[in-house]
């Protein structure tokens, strides 16, 4: 199968003059064949259970699913990625992930042109302040995201969490096995919970992601939102294991060339 349409979402005259449009006129890096197979079969294994989330970070979650997607007994869905960025630092990461929901869509259409129309911060001016950290600049920020994972363009609203607040330790932060890392519960058609972490890794960073699909945000809590009895589709979690294999492989192509270029331009 391809996950390449070879059809680019649309940009405007003005983005078309941005110094980082060439990338957006490249061709996308291709998801390795081994795999771009796993799309083909759901994971026997599921993903690690959310309330053990910690042991992500840790790295002592290998008896569990680390590249797949599926259902998981209690009917949530899970995907599950692991994508090795050579060249790329844990400093080009913490700064992608701002950087990308503020200025032109453009800095968002690069990361997957064919299936990325926008991601916007709504709290902008907190994001490009140059007195918070880097690593903050994803705290309490939700970002408004428009993006295609195979039935059309839709629209996804991601509220990004410190990590304490998502649950975790933050004390296995900065370690070996856990870098740094964002997180973030989204609500829209689907409502799920969502962390990335990263950390050095040969010549580069090993980046990992979960997605737990079901789970959403309640009275500032981050729980199972299925009803009992109810399973997420199982196209649903095929759909974003696809899209996270494709997205994320074409990041770790551009990545170290956009942040040398624009690193100190919020």
């Amino acid at each position: 199968m391809s996950l390449y349409t070879g059809k680019k979402v649309g940009v405007s005259k003005e983005e078309k003059a941005l110094p980082y449009y060439p990338l957006f006129e490249r061709k996308m890096a291709e998801v390795p064949p081994e795999k771009l197979a796993l799309v083909e079969e759901p994971s026997a294994v599921p993903v690690i259970p959310f309330e053990e989330k910690d042991r992500f970070l840790q790295g002592t979650d290998k008896e569990f699913c680390q590249v797949g997607y599926g259902v998981a007994a209690d009917g949530t869905g899970f995907v599950c990625n692991e994508t090795y960025m050579p060249g790329v630092t844990g400093e080009m990461m913490d700064w992608w992930f701002p950087w990308h929901s503020v200025g032109s869509d453009l800095r968002y259409k690069i990361w997957d042109p064919e299936d990325h129309y926008f991601a916007r911060a709504d709290k902008a001016a907190y994001v490009c302040d140059p007195v918070v950290p880097v690593v903050q600049k994803t705290w309490g920020v939700d970002h408004y995201i428009m993006e295609d994972i195979g039935n059309g363009p839709s629209f996804l609203h991601l509220q990004f969490k410190r990590p304490r607040d998502f649950g975790f330790d933050e004390s296995v932060l900065g370690s070996a096995t856990c870098q740094s890392l964002v997180c973030a519960i989204g609500a829209g058609d689907c409502a799920a919970a969502m962390t990335h972490k990263w950390f050095p890794y040969q010549d580069g960073i090993l980046f990992a992601s979960r997605f737990w699909i079901g789970y959403a945000l309640r009275a500032g809590e981050v729980v199972k939102a299925l009803p009992e009895g109810v399973s997420v589709p199982l196209e649903v979690a095929r759909g974003l294991f696809a899209h996270n294999i494709k997205e994320f492989t074409n990041l770790a192509a551009i990545l170290p060339e956009v942040y040398a270029a624009n690193k100190d331009n919020f």
